[in-house]
């Protein structure tokens, strides 16, 4: 399973590492995924979504319907 939040699209991040002598080595930044069993009230039934705490925060506070959505249009895979 690749790194990606299901919501929000985001990934790895490319950057750099710099050490106290300033070598430059290149380093990926990863997002904060959590695997998540959300109630969808819209559709009646939980849903287990890989999301960033961003996009976590962001259901919380927004409610459930857009998710539903996604469900629906088969943009989330449903386990």
């Amino acid at each position: 399973m690749a790194r990606k939040c299901e919501y929000s699209g985001v990934g790895p991040r490319a950057g750099r590492s710099i050490s106290h002598a300033h070598n430059k080595t290149n380093r990926r930044f990863l997002p904060n995924l959590q695997k998540k069993r959300i109630w969808v009230k819209e559709l009646g039934r939980f849903v287990t979504v890989k999301l960033s705490t961003s996009a976590l925060r962001t259901i919380s506070k927004n409610g459930t319907a857009e998710l539903a959505q996604m469900v629906r249009d088969k943009k989330i895979k449903v386990r």
